[in-house]
């Protein structure tokens, strides 16, 4: 299989979790006998400083040109103070407008090998397998107006949650889907008891589960979800939710894993390239230290094996390999909970290596076999 991926590093600890991600595909390449090409763009603070923009147009063709698209982290505080339309996060905001991706795929899993970096105890997120399914183009991230004016005489603000219904349709569609082939039950969060958006979402939600009857459908109101997250993680199968919530309860949702750099995603288009990315930001406090965690940015990759390409058992190669490197007590300095850390790219080469050496291992079978 020959493929295109469109690599957008971005900013701070971006550049080197992306440079792990390639590494890693490189070496299932190579033991699948794949072809990836990657070809590399400008997107956030560092487009800004080179370009004048968060999202060059030649960024975009890139990836459109591409049969997916990885991607770093954008930010930092060195564009804080720009005005609104030209920070990094802007960059990230239009690439999925340009892109079309509505839905945004947060896995939530438990590791065991991890477990005690978690601050909650192991009974309550043992066995934990959770995919929170986010809305990612709607909302109050892109509702118009979204302005600062005077209101009675003095400063004031509006921002605008704004969807049309086929948007929530199907969202909350492709969650049913996805939980047809998981656990059969979807968690729909709103705050139906409060905004008349989320009657509509409940709604939608009700005469989308008509069509799926062996999936469980269940709602629960928003600051419910954020406590049920804690108290018992483990009830839930795929929850999906609107853009605002959902970037909320996925972040949340870390803490079952006790680290950010352990969760990766993915963003699914109408119809383009799907985009892949780790969903920890670029932590530019410890850019170039060689400390960061590479491991939600190398299962992105892995997501973007089976959902893009259909390669399902590469992905369990890397899915597999991260285990093993885990449960072998290699650790980053953010999951090592005070035992001896390994850095960025040594625990890349640790996968890198568990992926070939695996393969190595499987063919001196056959051959004595």
């Amino acid at each position: 299989m020959k493929k295109t991926i469109a690599v957008l590093p971005g900013d701070g600890i971006g550049k080197e979790v992306t440079r792990g991600a390639v590494s890693v595909l490189n070496a299932v390449g190579e033991r699948f006998g794949h072809q990836f090409t990657f070809n590399y763009a400008s997107i956030g603070g560092g487009a800004i400083d080179e370009f004048e923009t968060p999202l060059p147009d030649e960024t975009i063709e890139v990836c459109k040109n591409s049969d997916a698209v990885l991607l770093g982290a954008v930010g930092g505080p060195k564009w804080e103070n720009l005005p609104g339309d030209l920070r990094p996060e802007k960059g990230l905001l239009r690439i999925r407008k340009e892109l079309n991706l509505y839905a945004n795929l947060r896995p939530v899993s438990y590791y065991a090998a991890t477990a005690e970096n978690s601050p909650l105890r192991p009974e309550i997120i043992e066995g934990a397998d959770m995919l929170v399914v986010r809305e990612l183009t709607g909302g109050l991230y892109f509702g118009k107006p979204s302005e600062r004016r005077q209101v009675d005489g003095e400063d004031g603000v509006v921002d605008t949650l704004s969807y049309k219904k086929s948007e929530i349709e199907r969202i909350i569609r492709l969650a049913f889907e996805l939980a047809e082939k998981r656990g059969k039950k979807v968690t729909s969060v709103d705050k139906a008891n409060v905004l008349e958006s989320s009657r509509v979402w409940r709604e939608t939600a009700e005469e989308v589960a008509k069509d799926f009857p062996e999936v469980k459908v269940e709602h629960m109101l928003v600051d419910n979800a954020a406590m049920q997250l804690i108290k018992n993680p483990k009830q839930f199968d795929v929850l999906v939710t609107e853009n605002m919530f959902g970037d909320i309860l996925s972040d949340e949702a870390s803490v079952l894993t006790g680290s950010l750099g352990m969760l990766p995603s993915a963003s699914i288009s109408v119809e383009g390239p799907n985009l892949y990315e780790p969903i920890h930001g670029s932590a530019p406090d410890i850019e170039g230290k060689n400390i960061a965690n590479p491991v939600a940015m190398i299962l992105s990759a892995a997501m973007m094996l089976k959902t893009s390409f259909g390669l399902d058992k590469e992905a369990e190669a890397i899915e597999s390999a991260v285990r093993q490197v885990l449960e072998s007590g290699s650790r980053t300095s953010d999951i090592a909970n005070g035992k001896k850390a390994i850095g960025t790219n040594e625990m890349i080469e640790e996968i890198k290596a568990t992926i070939l050496e695996n393969q190595a291992t499987l063919n001196k079978m056959n051959n004595n076999s």
